[in-house]
């Protein structure tokens, strides 16, 4: 299978991600959530994910992603509460993923959806600045690099873990593009 060409990104249904920011549990850092997805859902079960899905029709990501945000965590944030954009990500299973980044200063009420959602996990921004908290393999189906983000025991893989490595390289200062990064085999559905 062939990756989208980036020069035909209307190929590819629009999907919106949430990286929101809030505080740690112990509040004195600044934290993001990641979710482990349900065990029943249809696709990338029990996957650890950015809450987010598909725009639906007429949709803007922002719209998106400030929507799934509400239906997966029950945490529902007004459009100013955006702090930017990351890079759209093209997946090999047909998406055009745009990261939303957001200040979500009412974490406290967060409620998971059980049809969406396992658990939620505050990650401190420390946890994403470590030398060793990302790796890149290579896999025979592919000449790109897979990245890999480690936390605690698990292995988080591409398209999430190229979104918060990009995210880490927007907080140091580093110009990075993430695009290149290719996602497991088993993502590729």
């Amino acid at each position: 299978m062939r990756l989208p060409d980036a020069a035909a990104p209307l190929a590819l249904k629009r999907a919106a991600v949430v990286l929101a920011l809030t505080a740690s549990h112990d509040g004195d850092d600044t934290a993001f959530l990641l979710t482990k997805r349900a065990s029943n859902l249809r696709a990338h079960r029990g996957q650890w994910a950015l809450p987010g899905g598909r725009c639906d029709a007429g949709e803007t990501p922002v719209e998106a992603a400030l929507r799934e945000l509400d239906e997966e965590l029950a945490l529902k944030l007004p459009a100013d509460a955006v702090l930017g954009l990351l890079d759209d990500y093209p997946t090999r299973s047909g998406y055009l993923i745009t990261p939303v980044v957001v200040w979500a200063a009412s974490s406290d009420a967060i409620v998971p959806n059980p049809d969406e959602v396992a658990s939620v996990h505050r990650i401190a921004l420390d946890t994403i600045e470590r030398d060793d908290a990302f790796d890149f393999t290579d896999i025979p189906e592919s000449s790109r690099r897979v990245i890999r983000f480690h936390h605690q025991m698990s292995v988080i893989h591409a398209p999430t873990a190229a979104l918060i490595y990009q995210f880490r390289e927007v907080l140091a200062g580093r110009h990075t593009r993430v695009t290149d990064l290719e996602q497991p085999v088993f993502a590729w559905k």
